[in-house]
């Protein structure tokens, strides 16, 4: 009789670790969403309230912002962890090795990086602030293999002790795309977010420098699709169901990101307008001024003279329906710069 009871318990112990097991593996772990910079990002930092829960209110809701320093108000409910640290310049995060530390107790799967002000009001040359960047980058990658990185090009500044930091936000942001295209990888890629574009230190701005809540809204709406496509990237263990009869689709959407003598930076959104996942997507168009593309990130460059096509990745050609994802590019111009309207394939 004793024997039959311990077997009977051996086998109801062994069915409870198999559920547990099942029911782990079924929940996928939130995603760790790591805000990096400097005041902008945590002094308080509304922009992440404010991106916390539009992300929360349209569907992604197993997502952790993730931080060693506290959330500073805002006055709405939000996941306020962050590692805004105000006054810091990105070089002495980079040479004071202080980000290591802030990786390894908060583990983050995405960074959001926000940083260089502090640099460029002190007059630090933007190579030398994108030499720190790396560094960061490749710390982000020892605690991270698919760490994936979106790193902005920063809002404008123009404080009253401080006339040359206007012209000097210009020079470091324009030096970001092509440091980005020849940083990125496919294991760990880095997306360009342009925060400077559209936002104004006269309207945004409470002090030439600090966004206020227009400002904060700004960022918010800008960092949300990046951001948005950083998570559709990564791996869950959610399972996917799959439609009787699916149907395959896509759309492609061309935007001018920024603009400047001879130059300029785009943007295509590629989305999955189906009811079946993707597993590859390529975008066509035709430049009608003679532009050319330079560098490109985020997709495979071909085609010839004007007529381009860009194919994914292996990291961002699959798509869940409704889901989308996003490649740049560099490009120059001359005379005129008409936006061409893109066409999907899978």
């Amino acid at each position: 009789m004793r024997k039959t009871g311990s077997v009977l318990a051996a086998m109801l112990a062994l069915a409870a670790a198999v559920l547990f097991a099942t029911t782990a593996t079924a929940s996928a772990a939130a995603t760790r969403i790591m805000p990096l910079g400097d005041s902008i990002t945590g002094s308080p930092g509304c922009w992440r309230a404010l991106l916390w829960n539009r992300l929360r209110s349209t569907g992604y809701t197993n997502i952790d912002f993730v931080g060693t320093l506290p959330p500073q108000g805002c006055g709405v409910a939000h996941d306020g962890d962050n590692e805004g640290h105000g006054g810091y310049l990105a070089t002495n995060i980079a040479g004071q090795n202080l980000l290591t530390g802030w990786l390894s107790a908060t583990k983050p799967d995405v960074v959001l990086m926000h940083l260089g002000t502090n640099d460029v009001w002190s007059n630090i040359a933007p190579a030398t602030i994108l030499s720190a960047f790396t560094t960061m980058v490749n710390q982000m990658r020892a605690s991270n293999p698919a760490m994936k990185i979106i790193v902005a090009k920063i809002i404008p500044m123009n404080p009253s002790s401080c006339a040359d930091c206007a012209q000097r936000a210009v020079n470091f942001n324009n030096a970001i795309p092509a440091w980005a295209s020849a940083t990125t990888t496919q294991q760990s890629p880095i997306t360009v977010v342009d925060q400077w574009a559209g936002f104004s230190t006269g309207t945004d701005t409470y002090d030439g420098v600090h966004p206020n809540a227009a400002g904060d809204q700004k960022m918010s709406d800008k960092w949300y699709p990046a951001l948005v496509n950083a998570l559709s990237g990564i791996p869950t263990s959610t399972p996917t169901v799959t439609p009787t009869v699916p149907q395959g689709g896509c759309a492609a959407t061309y935007k001018a990101t920024g603009q400047w003598q001879g130059g300029f930076q785009g943007e295509v959104t590629v989305k999955n307008t189906g009811t079946a996942a993707t597993s590859a997507w390529t975008v066509g168009w035709t430049f009608a001024n003679g532009q050319q593309i330079t560098q490109i990130w985020g997709g495979t460059l071909g085609g010839s003279g004007s007529s381009v096509t860009v194919r994914n990745v292996s990291w961002n050609g699959t798509l869940a329906p409704g889901a989308s994802t996003t490649f740049g590019f560099l490009a120059s111009w001359n005379g005129a710069n008409t936006a061409p309207t893109p066409s999907c394939s899978l």
